[in-house]
């Protein structure tokens, strides 16, 4: 029990930010006294996974069945974004709630002579769950520097197993001869790092975390280095597919998420654990007749941008086999699963972009929930968006639509296009719409006045938006 006076020495000896977290903290737990236990939540984070790249999603070179199977007993997104193209920004966008150009990480990657990450002013998903009594945990790829101020350690999370850089050459030569070290809470583990090992050993990691932490809610993050390049398997599912080496990686991943399932069901806690799949980025295209969608990592043509994203809690409220085509993106997940774990969010948080869709996950509604409605805790978050609308606009969208529209960003950190509803205008070099319902492979352009008004309205509006709340990332010299 905390007494005022305690809670004055508190408020003290603690920066604003968190002090009002903290008291959110101790109003969420009396709320909670009553109620049955907060619901633990898992997000498996893949790296460079393309949308056409699992069982569920179409491909018939490799077999995910515990993937797959996640999928049949939660709900499949098949309109799901990934915050950016490419790996850095699009985990800043995931773990703030916000576009990762609003935080000031929008442009290409953090390598490890980055001075750039996180501002410590933002509250990562790390920080809202530990300030609401939450164990946190980040095993795996962070990519989003390794400056003393922006590491795991540094940004919410208690625990951190993984790497802080890539495999890839154009960061292995940061390290020299001696390669990418393997760390645990920042002391070296392994060095170099073994790419074949890194599946395995990250679940082994998540398992004795979950089993360590089975008696109270926990918050892990787990970001997977594969399937980046280079691609790393182990021996036992080296050959196992009918996709070369990138085909057995992803095998060796179904294999490694099945474990951590069952881990769940063994320890009793899957009944209130929030399973969260996605990619990173995209990418390639489609490969048959049925796979339309083209583009690349590092574009945003659909496959550039477009992932698998699926969300399993069956014992929760969240159906099975479920698919659902709302345009749905990264940010979402911010207050989403704030609200599944019962935890508001401050009224002095930092402006967000993403969107509570736990209504939508559990089946209140069957359509994007109005932020008015108010119909879950976080329900009202995207109101909290600056919202100035010129006349020259207010006949072509509402406030609403402007709040479902989805803005991408390319790799280079510019806004590139907009999508709302099935339409998606490019911006450069000239406008061009497509209808992506009919046309998913982009290849028909929309000739529509009033579509074009609408889009480049919305265009115009997120970039005000954007230059009146763009705020800095973190510098490591100013801390």
């Amino acid at each position: 029990m905390i007494y005022i006076g305690q809670f004055s020495l508190i408020r003290e000896s603690l920066s604003m930010r968190h002090f009002l977290l903290l008291a959110g903290f101790l109003v969420s737990s009396l709320n909670l006294l009553a109620e049955d236990r907060q619901a633990n939540v898992i997000i498996i984070f893949i790296d460079d996974q393309g949308y056409y790249d699992l069982g569920c999603y179409g491909a018939t070179e490799v077999a995910t069945p515990r993937i797959d199977r996640l999928a049949a007993e939660g709900i499949r997104l098949i309109d799901y974004y990934a915050a950016a193209p490419i790996c850095s920004p699009s985990r800043a966008g995931l773990l703030t709630g916000a576009y990762p150009r609003r935080v000031g990480m929008e442009t290409w990657v953090q390598r490890a002579d980055s001075t750039r990450g996180i501002h410590a002013d933002e509250v990562t998903l790390a920080e809202l769950f530990k300030a609401n009594g939450y164990a946190t945990a980040c095993i795996g790829k962070w990519h989003l520097g390794d400056k003393s101020s922006f590491v795991p350690n540094a940004q919410g999370f208690d625990f951190h197993f993984g790497m802080y850089s890539n495999l890839d050459p154009v960061e292995t030569v940061y390290f020299g001869e001696a390669g990418v070290p393997l760390l645990r809470n920042g002391r070296i583990v392994k060095q170099p790092a073994d790419s074949a090992e890194l599946t395995k050993r990250y679940t082994d990691e998540a398992i004795a975390y979950v089993e360590e932490k089975k008696n109270e809610p926990f918050f892990l993050y787990l970001p997977h280095t594969m399937l980046h390049k280079p691609l790393g398997v182990s021996p036992e599912f080296q050959g196992s597919s009918a996709w070369g080496e990138y085909g057995d990686a992803i095998q060796e991943l179904d294999y490694h998420v099945g474990r951590l399932v069952d881990k769940l069901s063994e320890l009793g806690i899957d009944d209130h654990t929030v399973i969260v799949y996605a990619s990173d980025n995209g990418r390639g295209a489609g490969r048959n007749s049925q796979q339309a969608m083209k583009g690349t990592k590092l574009t945003t043509w659909e496959c550039g941008i477009r992932v698998p994203g699926i969300i399993w809690a069956p014992a929760l409220g969240v159906p099975g086999g479920v698919e659902r085509s709302e345009v749905i993106h990264a940010m979402d997940w911010y207050p989403t699963l704030a609200t599944a774990a019962g935890i508001r969010i401050p009224e002095d948080h930092p402006v967000i972009d993403g969107r509570d869709l736990w209504p939508l996950f559990t089946g209140e509604v069957d359509a994007i929930p109005s932020p008015g409605a108010g119909l879950s805790l976080n329900a009202g978050i995207p109101l909290r968006r600056p919202w100035e609308q010129g006349l020259e606009w207010a006949e072509s969208f509402d406030q609403e639509e402007y709040l479902n529209a989805f803005f991408y960003h390319g790799s280079h950190g510019a806004l590139a296009a907009v999508r709302s509803g099935r339409y998606k205008m490019y911006l450069n070099p000239q406008p061009v719409i497509y209808d992506l319902e009919v046309d998913p492979g982009e290849s028909k352009p929309v000739r529509r006045r009033d579509l074009m008004k609408r889009l480049r309205g919305m265009a115009v509006m997120f970039q005000e938006e954007m230059s009146r709340d763009a705020r800095q990332s973190g510098e490591e010299q100013g801390h």
